[in-house]
């Protein structure tokens, strides 16, 4: 399958390349192009692709202006961070719409949509179908606001905002507020990914999910991996893991 990525901001571009190839590993990525201009031209000097993932937002405008330009045949997954241009996408060969940042089950999900779907390059996916699935994809996703756990022999509720991370130790989780209280946590690390904004929280390791707000310190360590000095103290290393440094360093610029 050959692939075009239309998109302007270059660490865009390399996040969805990474995850492409990693889901799909015959997949072919035919082109990039950063504007309206360079991807009109691109689609009359190439073949057709059999996808296109195309960001709303472009350098020298919004890429529905290429629609007007040149007629494509290729199906369309959009990607942006405005919802509100959804409806407007969907008058085109959209095969599905992404929010950013993409997530890897979202991605997975419309390739595989694409695939199960057979669209062929003059096809024009279910309009109904697809509105339905953006109302579930665009309604906000509600994230915990707070964790019961026990003290003693009660329950008390603590608020996620108060919470400086969370961690694995010897099999047990749990999570250290900012003032330094420790308190069990009954989720697995896979549930609590689920559970946590990840604009509060970045899971650095298979082990340890940190909040903005807990990091002091942040060094160069060993294996190309980065070293945390936490607030309050962790009793062992905080590091990010190498696979993680590059969306990490993301993460903590936004």
């Amino acid at each position: 399958m050959k692939v075009l990525i239309v998109e302007d901001e270059d660490l865009a571009v390399k996040k969805l390349q990474r995850a492409l190839v990693a889901l799909d590993a015959e997949l072919e990525i035919a082109g990039i192009t950063d504007s309206i201009q360079a991807t009109v031209d691109w689609l009359r000097t190439n073949a057709e692709p059999d996808l296109i993932f195309m960001d709303v937002e472009l350098a020298d405008g919004q890429s529905f202006e290429i629609f007007n330009r040149i007629e494509v045949k290729s199906p369309v997954i959009f990607v942006t961070s405005y919802d509100e241009f959804a409806l407007k996408a969907f008058k085109v060969n959209s095969v599905d719409y992404l929010l950013k940042p993409i997530q890897k089950e979202e991605l997975e999900a419309a390739l595989q949509k694409y695939k199960k779907f057979g669209f062929a390059n003059t096809a024009t996916p279910n309009m109904e179908s697809f509105l339905l699935d953006l109302q579930a994809k665009l309604r906000p996703k509600e994230y915990r606001a707070r964790f019961l756990v026990k003290q003693a022999q009660k329950l008390i509720s603590i608020e996620v905002k108060d919470i400086a991370y969370f961690y694995s130790d010897n099999r047990i989780n749990f999570f250290k507020t900012h003032d330094n209280r420790r308190y069990v946590v009954d989720y697995l690390m896979e549930e609590l990914e689920e559970m946590l904004d990840p604009k509060r929280f970045f899971r650095v390791s298979r082990a340890l999910f940190v909040s903005a707000e807990s990091i002091v310190k942040i060094e160069d360590f060993l294996g190309g991996r980065l070293v945390l000095q936490l607030k309050p103290a962790l009793e062992k290393e905080a590091l990010v893991s190498r696979e993680k440094v590059s969306d990490f360093k993301v993460w903590m610029g936004k």
